[in-house]
């Protein structure tokens, strides 16, 4: 037997057929670039103490972290637990109440939200006037959901309605497409 059929020595010519030249790329290192490489969940990504901070992903995670909500996450090796600083009943609406009930993923709470509102601008009148630039915002967020939009509308025509001719003009500048029914 010689040498090069056992594949001891290779000829020049041999070498050079079996790596592909440096200029082309090939399949292989096109798909082992778009994967990640296994030494990458050796070196997970860290936090980079000089960068800016980073905006909170929602509302509530920002009003969290700030420390607004009094109340933390008691890690059990089973179950977790929601440990309250204060009683429940002694914290203010403000921060918590507001921030749950403006990004809450079932549609009941915004239309028992959007039923109270109508509720106290037929109580306060055009009191409410200047606060509805605030409210209008999430309102209008939902317009455009198939499930909200009559009750959304039956609910400014209300508010134009108690609230006057000064209200049409704020719901118009929050709400551009609103229609008004009051002459």
């Amino acid at each position: 037997m010689s040498s090069s059929s056992r594949g001891g020595i290779r000829s020049a010519s041999q070498r050079t057929k079996a790596t592909p030249p440096p200029s082309i790329p090939s399949s292989t290192n096109r798909a082992s670039s778009s994967h990640p490489r296994p030494s990458d969940k050796l070196n997970p990504k860290t936090i980079d103490p000089f960068a800016e901070p980073r905006r909170s992903p929602s509302a509530f995670s920002a009003v969290y972290s700030r420390g607004g909500i009094p109340c933390r996450l008691v890690h059990g090796s089973v179950k977790h637990n929601l440990q309250w600083e204060r009683l429940p009943e002694t914290i203010p609406f403000d921060p918590l109440l507001i921030t749950l009930a403006e990004v809450h993923s079932d549609g009941s709470v915004f239309e028992r939200g959007l039923n109270a509102l109508v509720q106290l601008s037929s109580v306060v009148g055009p009191s409410l006037n200047i606060h509805l630039k605030q409210l209008l915002t999430s309102i209008s967020k939902r317009l455009m959901e198939k499930t909200y939009k009559e009750q959304i509308t039956a609910a400014l025509q209300e508010m134009e309605q108690y609230g006057g001719k000064e209200s049409l003009g704020i719901i118009k500048s929050k709400i551009p497409t609103y229609c008004s029914t009051c002459n």
